[in-house]
């Protein structure tokens, strides 16, 4: 009998082949289809229409890079066994299984001190089970207990397919030219060396417009002030809501699966728990906000009715912090145009930092091969721009208030 084999066309690589048992039985799993339903980029939809790509495209894409990857080394004499292989491949198509409604925008916020990589661990072990033990190679791989390091790195490192397909994905959703990267030659110079992933001394100036279209992408795309200021209301409507629900305040519920994450979690996962956060996605929080825009509070029905409508924060961004006198003069003005409690005036009024980091080289490293056998770490090499603040994080502050429309 045939193997089973599948054909996906994706509109950034074209083709995708999926054909493995145990790849079909990820990819049909409802905890991996919930992936559908929620975005990739969170709230840059509402500064960029184009972004509206899922969690599902990403993983797809990250997966066919994971094939080209391997494909690359095997050619240049690295081992990977065929049950290496599919392991790899399902650890990174199930590496953000645990994103949670709106991904980073709402990370913490649901499942307060639970971060999204613990949830993707405890699904993968859920749906191991169910699998009959199928995803533990998946597993180790995942949490880089298994001997084969390089096989981690792929899926998680500095130089990994997931950060090489979001960048490539990001940039054709949104129309940023600024994020496209070479990753069909950064593949290409890929290769092992002492067990660690490495890269060719030929690939240096890959590796350089890799680690720069990144930070342009996090100032232009994911740190956008529009953006920026869009998550941070969706971040208060949230907080109100919680805020409401402890004073005892009804007709929050919204029938759906936030009630429970919203109003009843105690932080304590278990797998019932589990199972029923995997309900979760942006369509129950689109759903709520809506609801909410019609309760009797009337910061929440602000708060909400603004977001729908695309009438967001009014953001200020600069190096230095605000100081104190120019933030109570926005908080004033807030009051007295909309009328509210000075307690309230949080809502109204924010500051906050955004952050964009090139390269951590406390964290993970990229490091260049040279033809006679020594390793560099990217960071130490002698290159003007590589050198041009490459991990010196770079903080700027935000006030943002919301517009009065009255």
């Amino acid at each position: 009998m045939a193997a089973k084999r599948k054909i996906i066309n994706d509109p950034v690589y074209g083709f995708i082949t999926i054909n493995h048992p145990l790849l079909f039985s990820v990819i049909a799993h409802p905890y991996y289809q919930r992936l559908r339903r929620i975005h990739q980029m969170a709230l840059a939809y509402l500064v960029y229409p184009g972004a509206v790509h899922t969690r599902l495209h990403h993983s797809l894409g990250a997966y066919h890079l994971m094939c080209l990857a391997i494909n690359e080394l095997r050619e240049k004499g690295t081992e990977i066994s065929e049950e290496e292989e599919i392991a790899t491949k399902a650890a990174i198509l199930l590496h953000d299984v645990g994103h949670g409604p709106f991904s980073h925008a709402l990370e913490n916020r649901i499942l307060p001190g639970i971060h999204h990589e613990t949830l993707s661990l405890q699904i993968m072990e859920a749906m191991n089970e169910e699998l009959n033990g199928a995803l533990s190679m998946t597993i180790e791989i995942f949490t880089d207990v298994y001997p084969k390091k390089f096989l981690h790195q792929l899926v998680s490192g500095q130089l990994d397919v997931d950060r090489m397909d979001y960048l490539t994905r990001d940039s054709f959703f949104t129309g940023v030219s600024e994020g496209v990267i070479g990753y069909d030659r950064i593949i290409k110079m890929l290769t092992v060396h002492n067990g660690e992933l490495m890269v060719e001394e030929k690939g240096i100036y890959s590796i350089e417009k890799f680690l720069v279209a990144r930070r342009q992408m996090y100032w232009q795309v994911y740190l956008h002030k529009t953006v920026v200021a869009a998550e941070a209301l969706l971040v208060n409507i949230l907080k109100r809501v919680k805020a409401l629900s402890k004073a005892g305040v009804q007709q929050l519920t919204t029938g759906g699966a936030t009630d429970f994450f919203l109003y009843n979690f105690d932080g304590n996962m278990n797998r019932d728990l589990l199972h029923q956060f995997c309900q979760l996605d942006d369509i129950d929080f689109s759903f709520a906000v809506k609801r909410w825009s019609q309760h009797e509070d009337r910061v929440l029905s602000t708060l909400s009715t603004h977001l729908l409508n695309r009438q967001l924060y009014k953001i200020q961004l600069q190096a230095e912090p605000f100081n104190t006198l120019a933030i109570e003069q926005l908080q004033q003005q807030a009051i007295t145009q909309w009328g509210i409690d000075p307690q309230d005036v949080e809502y109204f009024v924010q500051t906050g930092t955004a952050n964009n980091t090139m390269y951590k080289t406390s964290d993970e490293r990229i490091n260049i091969l040279y033809k006679d056998g020594t390793v560099k770490d990217i960071s130490a090499i002698d290159n003007p721009l590589i050198h041009q603040t490459i991990s010196a994080p770079i903080k700027k502050f935000y006030i943002c208030s919301l517009p009065f429309n009255g």
